[in-house]
């Protein structure tokens, strides 16, 4: 990281930088002795009364005071991509909108407000795609009314860590008092390599519906009922697919969204007596090859950021991470 000018440390950020990528060094006790430098890279999210946030990838805010700033400089959006398919993050979020449904929805300027009787954040939650058409807070006040009259606590969808996302947002809701509920990375991979894995498919059923087997293995819901089988099976062309055993649940389930040159797999779930028996990744290859016959040519997937096997799995399928998200909620 260079940050000399004619071998000299230089401060070459100002107010005027504000929502441009940039990396600082810092001084972690200005003036002390012994005094170490540390670095940061993130979106500068604010520059008021000498003190500056800046938003890294992750989503984390960092407060920095001027006074203790040794060097900075802004530096290009987003580092280049070294595999998988080019994306937008505008292009992501609205294809991963489209997989999870809402059963209600309603506008709010630029934003969307979602609900689906609380089944799942991302049906239930502000999608916040552009301006409200009024000040953060007050839209935020509004979400709020509009979730409490619906019984649900309001969660508001914020991406970071790719060129176009909303660190600003993300660092506005943390001063307006709401916190990080929940992380996860949205991770993208050519969809050929995964319809081409010497997996064995020949037991894993594909369906167009999810029936009660499959939500049996599912079980990620409160109350079943309609709002359920409505979000599950929202979607351009949705796919289940299931491994059956002996039991009244399968052994391992799947869902694939296909959406143009898209596949979004989701719910992905194994028999915890069953893992690490090649059956995720049996149920991975049997939708992607469904995929590909319907046109698609990328993959795309959500995934925790603590789920640390998924995340090993994904990682042996040639995903990489294009951004993360994550649902904010009142204090």
């Amino acid at each position: 990281m260079e940050f000399t000018a004619g071998g000299r440390l230089e401060v070459r950020i100002s107010p005027d930088d504000v929502g441009k990528r940039v990396s600082v060094r810092r001084l972690d006790e200005a003036g002390a002795p012994g005094a170490k430098f540390t670095d940061t890279v993130g979106v500068l999210t604010s520059w008021d009364d000498g003190v500056l946030s800046v938003t890294r990838r992750g989503g984390e805010s960092v407060r920095i005071s001027e006074s203790s700033l040794v060097a900075g400089k802004v530096v290009p959006s987003a580092p280049a991509r070294r595999r998988g398919p080019a994306a937008t993050f505008e292009e992501l979020a609205r294809v991963g909108a489209r997989a999870w449904q809402p059963v209600e929805s309603e506008p709010l300027g630029e934003w969307r407000l979602r609900a689906a009787g609380g089944f799942t954040r991302r049906a239930n939650s502000v999608l916040p795609l552009g301006d409200p058409g009024m000040p953060v807070g007050a839209a935020l006040e509004r979400a709020r009314e509009w979730y409490a009259a619906r019984g649900l606590p309001a969660y508001v969808q914020v991406s970071t860590g790719a060129e176009g996302t909303q660190e600003r947002l993300a660092a506005e809701l943390g001063r307006l008092g709401w916190t990080r509920e929940v992380s996860a990375e949205v991770r993208i991979a050519a969809l050929a390599p995964i319809g081409d894995r010497d997996a064995d498919v020949s037991r894993v059923r594909l369906e167009r519906a999810c029936d009660a087997a499959w939500l049996a293995r599912y079980q990620r819901f409160g109350e079943p009922g309609p709002h359920v089988t409505k979000v599950l099976e929202s979607g351009p062309s949705v796919w289940f697919a299931s491994v059956p055993g002996e039991g009244e649940a399968p052994l391992a389930i799947g869902r694939c969204v296909v959406d143009g040159r898209w596949a979004g797999f989701l719910a992905v779930e194994v028999d915890p007596a069953y893992r690490r028996q090649g059956l995720a990744g049996a149920v991975m290859t049997a939708l992607a090859r469904r995929a590909l016959e319907e046109g698609a040519s990328a993959a795309w997937l959500q995934v925790e950021a603590g789920n640390e096997g998924a995340r090993a799995l994904y990682d042996g399928m040639g995903f990489a991470t294009h951004h993360s998200y994550h649902h904010f909620r009142p204090a």
